[in-house]
């Protein structure tokens, strides 16, 4: 590789080419600068507001790769950003001028049926291993979106279909290989490293790039699952907050009230108009799920009704690569939920301009309530409900003005005075992050970062300043 040739003067020193070109020698991946013919593909990320280029793309393919790219970016003073499925609400998984780790190629997948255990590459996406541990009958709870790095949504908690049941994604995790801004490897768990490890687990990508994470595997053995669409009023709203509230914790929902999409099982005449469309995940058999599922058929005639027997892996809907929208979004934690909030909610949705828009729903509770507060870095044991506002449209100006939408949606619920969750915190500013931990969790956070981090080197995330 000649990088002299390859990158212009303008854009990269000469003695900066050349160390450049070296760390090129010697990585097992490569390095990708701004004429190579992937350059756009590899810096692009899963949202449109940013559009970052690089001073390179590393397409690292072992742990030493990322040890050398965290030694170079802190020798050279780059800015360092690290991507897998680049969902980072705030365009973290992205850098102008600096450098980013694409950890895409590190997927390999070690699954040990015997010890109910898995060792996941961080370049993993959720659908990627949903869909390997399907055939064995067990499972990781990752979220509702199948491309999403499963590096990402572990360390800031994981809050999806099997969260009742099994709790976050990062209560299943039970080791992790990490490259911390000394550039060093380290395996990290309970006993090995256990302040850094408890840091990990709710603290994000403030501590370190991990490379390589092991899940205590669940079993699940029959699963039924699936879109339960039901005419969006009011009464059919709260109504489906409060059965998600009493169901047993075998049964988690996501809630969308939402603009009908044009999917083959609605009626044409449904399509663009708000309707409420229910997630329904029930881990363990159909005869229990039905009953499960009994109440919120009772709340209206559904207008569809896709809930069946299947694998987990169903969940995910389909994604189309070719969709980047520019996102807007606000969130909060909220325990109360009644028809007077769920009329604002329908209204909201109607004064919204965008395409795309929703009010988002996951009641909470169950085994990811029953761990006790401080034993990971997550904060929010006790919430009964996350409520997002997203709003999806074509451009940066766009969701400027959905920003204020979305802000205005979760002030009427009374806003996130608590702070919020980390996975789906918008560029709202460093108080609602310390704000996002509990007082002791949050000062515990501050000096773990002094002592793995204490330059900062790792703050393209959900910053967590050194004390």
């Amino acid at each position: 590789m000649n990088v002299h040739a390859r990158v212009s003067a303008p854009m990269i020193a000469p003695l900066l080419a050349i160390a450049i070109e070296k760390l090129a020698a010697r990585m097992e991946g490569r390095i990708v600068t701004a004429d190579a013919v992937d350059y756009d593909p590899l810096r692009a990320i899963a949202h449109s507001n940013w559009d970052h280029r690089p001073l390179f793309v590393a397409r690292v393919a072992s742990a030493r790769d990322v040890a050398d790219m965290v030694d170079f970016a802190r020798r050279h003073n780059l800015e360092l950003a690290v991507r897998s499925g680049g969902h980072s609400v705030c365009g973290h998984s992205g850098s102008q001028d600096g450098v980013v780790i694409d950890l895409r190629e590190l997927n390999s997948l070690d699954i040990d049926l015997h010890n109910m255990t898995a060792w996941a590459g961080s370049g993993l996406t959720a659908g990627d291993l949903t869909r390997a541990l399907d055939p064995h009958g067990v499972a990781v709870g990752f979220g509702d979106s199948a491309s999403v790095g499963i590096g990402g949504i572990t360390l800031g908690g994981g809050v999806g279909y099997l969260t009742r049941k099994f709790g976050l994604t990062l209560d299943s995790l039970i080791a992790a290989e990490i490259v911390t801004a000394a550039g060093s490897i380290l395996s990290v768990d309970e006993s090995h490293s256990p302040e850094l490890f408890w840091a990990i687990r709710g603290g994000g990508g403030n501590f370190g790039v991990v490379t390589r994470l092991c899940y205590r595997l669940n079993p699940l053995p029959a699963f039924t699952g699936g879109p339960l669409v039901l005419p969006a009023t009011p009464a059919a709203l709260s109504g489906f907050i409060a059965a998600a509230k009493a169901a047993p914790d075998e049964l988690s929902a996501i809630l969308l009230a939402m603009p009908a999409p044009p999917m083959p099982f609605l009626p044409p005449d449904v399509i663009g108009t708000t309707v409420l469309i229910g997630m329904m995940a029930y881990a363990g058999p159909d005869d229990d799920a039905q009953r499960a599922l009994a109440p919120f058929r009772a709340l209206a005639e559904p207008v569809a009704d896709l809930v069946r027997p299947g694998p987990y892996s169903m969940m995910y809907l389909p994604e189309d690569p070719s969709m980047v929208p520019a996102l807007s979004i606000r969130t909060l934690f909220k325990d109360d939920f009644d028809q007077d909030d769920a009329d604002i909610i329908l209204r909201q949705l109607e004064r919204c301009d965008a395409p795309m828009r929703m009010a988002q729903f996951r009641v909470l509770g169950g085994a990811a309530a029953r761990i006790p507060a401080d034993a990971t870095a997550y904060a929010h044991r006790d919430a009964a409900m996350l409520v997002a506002f997203l709003a999806m449209d074509g451009s940066a100006e766009a969701a400027a003005r959905h920003d204020v939408w979305a802000e205005s949606c979760a002030a009427m619920l009374g806003g996130a005075q608590r702070g919020t969750y980390v996975n789906f915190l918008g560029e709202q500013g460093s108080d609602i992050i310390s704000r996002s931990y509990a007082g002791a969790t949050w000062q515990r956070l501050r000096e773990i970062k002094s002592r793995y981090d204490p330059t900062n080197l790792f703050r393209l995330n959900q910053n967590i300043p050194p004390a």
